[in-house]
């Protein structure tokens, strides 16, 4: 038996599709489990002891056509049973290309009703979003248990040279000092708190002798300048922005004591791992089930009329002023990173 589950978003939405593929695997234990996950992905997911293969799909470089021959690549894998967390026009025809006897998806894409053989309601704003993939197993005749949410808690399993690359980080930190990471990137610019309010969280927390890792792509510059001037010199400030594969960025996460980020992908690499985070929310809202899970997580936002103003951000405020994310002040991010450090909040 060959299952394919396919999620081809974001690298958030990939992370929070490993519950559904491990009550698979758990209740399907002889089966080869395929996961299909956007390109740049795939290194987070091949130590998982759940998932046979990992393939990337680079869908800016296909067209119709290209799909349309992706599809038949994939038919000739012979899935028995294909599972598509992504409802997207192009996600729902590679489903029928597949031809698997078993296609599984959201009622609400483009030509659900007439591509899989079975569809289950997605239940926006009433559930978090790995209840609402597990969802997808319950046409195989799998026992979901929705509200135990610890039972369904999402398993990163990292290689030993991410894990090795992390040890060697810490090997220059003092053990005696909390550490901080600090993120100020993200793919949507209005999903990014302002770059000089991350930087003054890095110079309060450099005042309280907290030790600071600058994370950050490479294309995040900007972002990452802001918060290394603010610090550089600083007695325990490591910059790893730009410099981490997937993996060894999630390695070097759970060893943090603190992560403060914006709502992104890297930031479900962190609480996924139990570590203690601080999320700034803007324009997206606790709602839409994409935050960080657990009681040593926090996410800060402002209540406004205007909130939220989409599912993934844009690249202006579409009221001009980005109020979600400039009210929320340096001094109330730092409080609750303080807290989670247990430091006195006034320095």
């Amino acid at each position: 038996m060959r299952i394919g589950i396919w999620n081809t978003a974001w690298l958030g939405d990939s992370v929070l599709t490993l519950p559904l593929i491990e009550l698979v695997k758990k209740h399907f234990p002889q089966a080869d489990i395929d996961f299909y996950v956007r390109k740049g992905f795939a290194s987070l997911y091949t130590c998982h002891p759940a998932i046979d293969r990992v393939f990337e799909f680079d869908k800016k470089k296909l067209g119709i056509m290209g799909s349309w021959r992706y599809g038949r690549e994939l038919a000739e894998r012979g899935y028995s049973v294909w599972i598509s967390a992504h409802r997207s026009w192009r996600s729902s025809a590679i489903a029928q290309l597949t031809r698997a006897p078993i296609r599984i998806g959201y009622d609400s894409g483009p030509l659900s009703r007439l591509v899989y053989t079975h569809t289950v309601e997605r239940d926006f704003y009433k559930l978090e979003e790995i209840e609402r993939l597990l969802k997808l197993a319950a046409p195989l005749g799998v026992p979901l248990n929705l509200g135990n949410r610890e039972a369904h808690w999402p398993h990163l399993a990292l290689c030993a040279e991410a894990e090795e690359k992390a040890e060697q980080v810490w090997k220059k930190l003092d053990p005696l000092r909390p550490t901080l990471g600090i993120h100020p990137g993200g793919a949507w610019a209005t999903k990014r708190w302002p770059a000089e309010n991350m930087a003054e969280v890095a110079r309060l927390a450099a005042r309280a002798q907290v030790q600071i890792i600058l994370f950050g792509a490479k294309n995040e510059q900007e972002q990452s300048d802001a918060v290394r001037e603010a610090v550089s010199g600083c007695p325990g400030f490591i910059d790893l922005a730009g410099q981490l594969s997937l993996p060894e960025l999630a390695a070097c996460l759970k060893r943090l004591d603190c992560y403060l980020s914006n709502d992104s992908g890297p930031m479900h690499l962190s609480w996924v791992q139990k570590t203690p985070t601080t999320a700034i929310f803007g324009p997206t809202v606790r709602e839409f089930g994409f935050f960080p899970r657990g009681a040593a997580c926090s996410v800060l936002e402002v209540n406004l009329p205007c909130r939220p103003c989409g599912l993934h951000g844009h690249k202006k405020c579409p009221e001009g002023h980005h109020a979600c994310m400039r009210n929320i002040s340096p001094r109330t991010v730092w409080n609750d990173i303080a807290r989670k450090l247990g430091l006195n909040e006034e320095i």
